[in-house]
């Protein structure tokens, strides 16, 4: 299947999980996981950078696998570069964001 087609049909299908999520009723974490997870800025955070750091490991395998030959899907590397890219440059604004407002928390007088 042609890379795109199957970037196409994965965001698809991840909209329709979307959709069917949206139209279940809300309930509270505790009753979503079975167990009270931590919650907190630092652990979601965290939880990101993992993610990131997933998908850049992802990524470098498929430009590696171009680059030794082992697959010829060069657009499917690509374009898990490019997303790897745009999540590196969301969790820096994400952090920039919060390093700014902890500074501004910091700075207010008692």
């Amino acid at each position: 299947m042609n890379p795109i087609l199957q970037a196409r049909n994965d965001m698809l299908g991840q909209m329709e999980q979307m959709r069917e999520l949206s139209a279940a009723p809300i309930r509270p974490a505790a009753q979503i996981d079975g167990a009270v997870a931590e919650a907190g800025v630092g652990n979601a955070f965290e939880d990101a950078l993992r993610a990131v750091d997933a998908q850049q490991h992802q990524a470098s395998a498929a430009m590696a696998a171009v680059d030794s030959g082992q697959s010829d899907d060069l657009a499917g590397a690509m374009i898990e570069s490019q997303k790897a890219s745009v999540s590196f440059s969301a969790l820096l604004q994400v952090r920039n964001k919060l390093s700014s407002a902890f500074d501004e928390i910091m700075s207010m007088p008692l």
